[in-house]
């Protein structure tokens, strides 16, 4: 795990370091396994045990992207994987290097083992789950097809040994007002985009999401979480732009988001002939929900000794896989309020805890 920490799969860095790390030590037990590169540094890894096939595959997903470390200081070094207390910290350590050591050497140690399998294991850790899941949609675009029929998708994301059947999508909106520019000594002459902005903005507090309350997941949310307009404070700014933040329900359509905005900027038109918008899509995914009575779910539960499963408001690339037609589950070690902090870390015994559990649901659905 450490070495996976080190790797500083960081967008700008990339996954490829992290990958090979996992391809060494699937090869210390002798297992085969794919590096899928592309952009230099950006890559996919996936690994496969063949077995008698006389049950549903298991497949396994984890992420190698990590979020960077921050503006915030960190007592111990974002990537230097320090070992304290019983703890491993670094960026990543939570979210979801600790889980990828754990599957991994789950699968390894079965593997070492000779256990005759009736079901294939299938690995698959894939770049971009931070940004824009473009591992995982390569994965299914080029892989999808030739997947054995499946019992199930296990996504080893942190949820502190919690089984996750549902969570929130998410839908990111880019609105851009434009402008005109001018000299700001002459105002008058100008289109200034930040005040149309301003209108829209004033607007949006107004805006009401209509859905009904989830069972499981609440309502849906918007907040506006990014700002960009003007270059120079003498001149009057010709764009600005907002980034929204929507957490969708399972209930929801993206698109009409998108049509109620388009209502807005024609509201404001009207009032205003010089306003101008637009509005484009920087990344959706969509809501999960995973039949909790499916015999998946239940025998996924039974073999962790436990009867419930629970839903969380945070987004995973759960649905992509969902779409190949198999129950999802969440589920791994860590803590996720920890996901994305300062001094991020993991416990060394939850490590040891998550490799029991893998092999226990491994041998209980492929056994």
């Amino acid at each position: 795990m450490k070495k996976l920490i080190r790797a500083e799969t960081t967008t700008e860095k990339g996954e490829l370091a992290a990958a090979e790390v996992i391809a060494a030590e699937l090869d210390r037990f002798g297992v085969e396994s794919r590096i899928d590169i592309w952009d230099t540094n950006r890559a996919n890894i996936i690994a496969r045990i063949n077995s008698a096939g006389e049950k549903g595959a298991l497949l396994f997903v984890c992420h190698l992207d990590v979020v960077g470390p921050g503006e915030a200081s960190w007592e111990k070094p974002a990537f230097d994987a320090v070992e304290s207390d019983g703890k491993i910290y670094g960026r990543g350590a939570t979210d979801m290097k600790g889980a990828i050591a754990a599957i991994v050497t789950a699968i390894g140690q079965i593997a070492e083992s000779g256990t005759r399998l009736q079901g294939d294991i299938i690995l698959a850790a894939a770049a971009g789950e931070e940004t824009n899941s473009c591992g995982t949609m390569r994965f299914i675009r080029d892989y999808g097809g030739q997947l054995p029929a499946l019992a199930g998708v296990v996504i080893t994301e942190p949820t502190d040994f919690a089984v996750i059947t549902a969570h929130r999508g998410i839908l990111w909106l880019k609105v851009t007002t434009k402008g005109r520019t001018a000299h700001s000594s002459t105002p008058q002459l100008g289109i200034n985009a930040i005040s149309s902005m301003k209108s829209f903005l004033d607007e949006l507090q107004n805006y009401d999401i209509y859905a009904e309350s989830h069972e499981l997941l609440g309502n849906s949310s918007m907040s506006i979480n990014t700002i960009s307009g003007g270059k120079d404070i003498n001149v009057i700014p010709d764009a600005c732009s907002i980034g929204v933040d929507i957490r969708t329900l399972p209930t929801q359509h993206h698109q009409q988001f998108i049509e109620d905005f388009e209502k807005i900027f024609a509201k404001l038109k009207q009032r205003n002939s010089s306003f101008d918008a637009e509005v484009s899509v920087v990344r959706e995914v969509q809501a999960l929900e995973t039949d909790c009575s499916s015999s998946f779910v239940k025998d996924f539960c039974s073999c962790l000794g436990t009867g419930e499963t629970k839903a969380v408001g945070f987004t995973t690339d759960g649905p992509y896989f969902a779409a190949l037609g198999a129950p999802v589950v969440i589920f791994g070690p860590g803590k996720p309020e920890l996901a994305h902090k300062p001094d991020e870390y993991i416990e060394i015994a939850d490590l040891d805890k998550a490799v029991k559990h893998y092999k226990n649901v491994i041998l209980k659905f492929l056994g």
